[in-house]
C-alpha cells in the first residue's frame, strides 16, 4: 500500500499502466481480506462473542484501516494535497467518486425515504443519477481542461477577479457545511448503534476517523481511502438485500423480484387498511387531534385546566397513601404540563401535527405503488392535490439533478485524473458504481416493507423482536411502539419508525446474525466518512487556497498553505460536529438543502462560464448572489426548522405549492437570467479569457487558427 501511494505525479503512460495494475492487486487483496474478516467475526459470534464487542471491532478495524491509509498518504506537496497529483486512473476515480457521493443520505436515508413515501422517493434516485449525466455532458471534461484546483479557483480565473472567487468561496462553504453536518449526524447515529455510546459521544468518536483520513494527506489520502470505503459500503449494502430476496422468493437478484414483491405489499396494505383494529387506532389518533384542536382554541383556559387536574390527581394520591410508583408518575405528569401559554401552544401544535399524520391509514404512509397524491379524475381538492404532488416530484428531480452537477466536492474529483479523456471515462465509472446501490434501494424498501407488514405487524407486544427495543434505546424518535388501543397486539399505526434506520435495521429485520448488522453499520459509516472527508477538504481548500493564498497572501509557501488547510479542516470539523450534536433536522432535508444551494449558486455560473464566452465578472457575481439569496430566503421562510432558527413567525406561504426542499427551482432560473442580462449590459471579458473558453470547448479549432 505504501509503495502504491508514493507513485510520482509525472509518470509516463507505461508507468501509469503499471500503477493501475499495482492498484488492482492491492485492492483485490483488500477485498478478499475484508470478506475473510466478516467470516471470522461470524464464526466468533456463533462461538459466543458478545454483540457490543463485534460493534467495537468493526468500528476500530475500519476506522483504523482508513487512518492507516491516511498516514501513509501524508504529504505537503500542493498538487498531491489538492488534486492527488492528477494521476488517479478513471476506474478508481469513479470508485472514489461513488464513495464520495454515497453519503449517509444515499446509504441510510434513501431506502428509508422510499419505505415511507413509496413512488415519491424515486425522485431522489432519478434526480441524483440524472445529475451525473449533466456532469458528463456539461462540466467534468471542460473543468478538467481549465486545470484549476477548486471551483472557486475556476470562478476566479474564468471571471477575472477575486469577487466571483469570494462569492464562490462563501457558497462552497454554505452548501458543503450543510452537507457535512448531515454526514456527521449519520456518523453519530451509526457509532451509537455499533457501540452503545451516547449519540453526542458517537459523533466525536466518528469525527476522529474523518479527520485522520483527510488531515494528513488531503486529496491523495481521501482518494485512496474512498476506494477502500466504497468496497466496504457496497458489500454491506447488497448482502442483506440479497438475503431478503432469497428468503422471500428464492431468487438472489432483488431487483428482479421488485415488481413481484410490490404486488404482495399492495395486497398487505389493503388488508391492513380493512383491519378493524387498525381502524380503531386511527380513530384514537383522530380523537387526540380533535382534543388538541379544542385546546388550541383557548390555550390559556386549557392550560389552567390541565395543570389543575394534574395537581388534583397528585394531591389525591398523596392523601390516599398510594404506592410510590403512582405518586412519582403523577409528579412526572405534572412536570410535563407546559410552563406557560406560549410553550403550551408550541407543544400542542407539534402534538396535533403528529396525531394528524397518524390519524390516517397505514400509519400515515401513502400506498407504496401510488404515483402521486390525490386523483386527476376526482373532485377539485383531489385534482389540486394531484397537481401539487406531481409538481413537487418534478421540482425535486430538477433540483437534485442540477445540484449534483454543481456540488464542489464532486466536481473536484474530476481534477484528479491524468487527462481530459480519463475525466470523461471517470464519470461513466462513477455512474456504474452509483447505479449498483441506486438500482438496489427501491427493492430494499419493498422487501423490508413486506417483511414488516407480514411478520412484525400483528405480533404480540411481549413477543416483538429484540431489534425494536435496541433501536428504541438509540433514539425513541427513530423507532417507538405504543399499545394505543390496549389489545396487546402491534398494529401498524402503533409503530412510529424513522426512515434513517431502515437500512441499518434490515439485517435484524431479516433475521440475520448480528455480524451482518455490524457490517451494514460499518458500510454506513464508510459512506458517511467518505463524503465527510471530501466535504471538509472542499471547505478547508476553499479557505486556504482560494481565500488565503489567492486573495490574502499570494507569496505564501506551499508548506504554509497546506498547514493552514489542515488547521482550518480541524476547526470546520469541530464546528460541524457541534451543530450535528444538536440533531438539527433529518439527514435527507439537510442534504437536499445543500443540493438546492449548490444548484442556485454554481450551476448557472459554471455552465455559462464554459459555454458562453460573453459571460463576465459582474454577471456571474450578481447571478450567484441572486440565485443563492432567493433559494436561502425561500427555505428560511417556509422550512419549519429554519423558520425557528431565524425567528420567522409569519404564516408559511409556498410559491405554487413547491416544498422548501426544492427551493433551488426558483434560484437556478433567476441565476441564469441575471448572468445573461448583466453580462450583456456590462463590458465583455478580456480577449484572453474569451479565447481560453473557445479553446477549452473547441481545442482543434484553436489549433487550426494557430
Amino acid at each position: 500500500m505504501a509503495g502504491m501511494l508514493d507513485h510520482g505525479a509525472g509518470a509516463s503512460r507505461a508507468d501509469h499502466r503499471a500503477f493501475k495494475a499495482q492498484l488492482n492487486k492491492v485492492y483485490g487483496w483488500y477485498t478478499g481480506g475484508f470478506l475473510a474478516f466478516i467470516i471470522v467475526l461470524g464464526i466468533l459470534e456463533q462461538l459466543g462473542l458478545p454483540k457490543n464487542w463485534i460493534g467495537f471491532i468493526f468500528l476500530l478495524a475500519t476506522v483504523g484501516l482508513y487512518a492507516g491509509i491516511g498516514i501513509m498518504s501524508r504529504t505537503t506537496d500542493a498538487a498531491e494535497y489538492y488534486v492527488a497529483g492528477r494521476r488517479v486512473p478513471a476506474i478508481y476515480n469513479g470508485m472514489a467518486t461513488g464513495a464520495d457521493w454515497m453519503s449517509a443520505a444515499s446509504f441510510i436515508g434513501m431506502a428509508g425515504t422510499l419505505y415511507l413515501t413509496g413512488y415519491g422517493g424515486l425522485a431522489f434516485i432519478m434526480g441524483w443519477t440524472g445529475g451525473y449525466c449533466l456532469v458528463a455532458l456539461f462540466l467534468a471534461p471542460y473543468l478538467r481542461k481549465f486545470g484549476q484546483f477548486t471551483i472557486p479557483d475556476f470562478l476566479g480565473a474564468r471571471y477575472e477577479g477575486n469577487l466571483p472567487r469570494f462569492i464562490g468561496i462563501l457558497a462552497a462553504i454554505l452548501c458543503s457545511f450543510t452537507y457535512v453536518v448531515a454526514q456527521i449526524y449519520g456518523v453519530g447515529l451509526i457509532t451509537t448503534r455499533l457501540t452503545g455510546v451516547a449519540f453526542e459521544i458517537g459523533i466525536f468518536v466518528g469525527l476522529g476517523g474523518i479527520l485522520v483520513c483527510s488531515f494528513l494527506g488531503g486529496m491523495r489520502a481521501v482518494t485512496w481511502t474512498q476506494v477502500a470505503q466504497y468496497i466496504i459500503l457496497i458489500i454491506a449494502y447488497l448482502s442483506p438485500v440479497i438475503w431478503l430476496s432469497v428468503k422471500q422468493t428464492g431468487v438472489p437478484i432483488p431487483q428482479a423480484v421488485y415488481g413481484y414483491q410490490l404486488e404482495k405489499v399492495t395486497q398487505l396494505e389493503n388488508k391492513i387498511k380493512a383491519d378493524p383494529k387498525e381502524q380503531e387506532v386511527v380513530a384514537i389518533f383522530k380523537k387526540q387531534s380533535d382534543d388538541l384542536a379544542a385546546k388550541l382554541k383557548d390555550p390559556a383556559a386549557a392550560l389552567a385546566a390541565d395543570k389543575g387536574a394534574a395537581e388534583q390527581k397528585l394531591a389525591e394520591l398523596k392523601s390516599a397513601n398510594a404506592p410510590l410508583s403512582e405518586v412519582q408518575a403523577a409528579e412526572k405528569a405534572l412536570d410535563a404540563v407546559p410552563k406557560d401559554v406560549v410553550a403550551a401552544k408550541d407543544s400542542w401544535t407539534k402534538a396535533k401535527a403528529a396525531a394528524d399524520a397518524r390519524a390516517r391509514p397505514l400509519a400515515g404512509m401513502v400506498p407504496h405503488a401510488q404515483v402521486f397524491a390525490g386523483d386527476p379524475s376526482g373532485d377539485e381538492a383531489a385534482r389540486k392535490a394531484f397537481d401539487t404532488s406531481r409538481r413537487n416530484f418534478l421540482a425535486l428531480i430538477f433540483c437534485l439533478m442540477v445540484g449534483t452537477a454543481a456540488l464542489p466536492h464532486i466536481l473536484m474529483r474530476y481534477y484528479t485524473t491524468p487527462s481530459v479523456k480519463e475525466a470523461r471515462e471517470s464519470v461513466t465509472w462513477s455512474l456504474f458504481f452509483i447505479f449498483l446501490l441506486y438500482f438496489t434501494a427501491p427493492a430494499l424498501a419493498v422487501l423490508v416493507k413486506y417483511e414488516m407488514f407480514s411478520l412484525v405487524v400483528g405480533t404480540p407486544f411481549d413477543k416483538l423482536p429484540e431489534w425494536i427495543s435496541a433501536w428504541n434505546k438509540v433514539d425513541p424518535a427513530l423507532l417507538s411502539v405504543t399499545d394505543v388501543n390496549k389489545d396487546g397486539i402491534l398494529q401498524l399505526g402503533e409503530m412510529r419508525i424513522g426512515g434513517d434506520i431502515i437500512v441499518l435495521a434490515t439485517p435484524a429485520i431479516g433475521g440475520l446474525p448480528y455480524v451482518v448488522s455490524g457490517m451494514v453499520a460499518a458500510g454506513g459509516l464508510a459512506a458517511a466518512l467518505s463524503t465527510a472527508d471530501g466535504l471538509l477538504l472542499t471547505i478547508a481548500n476553499a479557505l486556504s487556497h482560494d481565500l488565503y493564498y489567492k486573495m490574502i497572501d499570494p507569496n505564501a509557501t506551499t508548506a504554509r498553505r497546506v498547514t493552514i488547510s489542515k488547521v482550518l479542516l480541524l476547526v470546520v470539523a469541530l464546528a460541524a460536529a457541534g451543530v450535528a450534536s444538536q440533531k438539527p433536522a433529518d439527514i435527507l432535508f439537510l442534504v437536499s438543502a445543500a443540493f438546492s444551494f449548490a444548484a442556485a449558486a454554481f450551476f448557472p455560473a459554471l455552465v455559462l462560464g464554459v459555454f458562453w464566452k460573453r459571460a463576465n465578472k459582474w454577471g456571474a457575481t450578481l447571478g450567484m448572489i441572486a440565485g443563492l439569496g432567493t433559494t436561502f430566503y425561500y427555505m428560511a421562510t417556509t422550512q419549519p426548522w429554519m423558520r425557528g432558527i431565524f425567528g420567522v413567525t409569519s404564516p408559511i406561504e409556498l410559491w405554487w405549492g413547491i416544498q422548501p426542499i426544492s427551493a433551488g427551482l426558483f434560484g437556478v432560473p433567476l441565476g441564469f437570467a441575471v448572468i445573461i442580462i448583466v453580462s450583456l449590459l456590462t463590458k465583455a471579458p478580456g480577449r484572453e479569457v474569451q479565447e481560453l473558453v473557445e479553446h477549452v470547448r473547441y481545442p482543434n479549432l484553436r489549433l487550426a487558427k494557430a
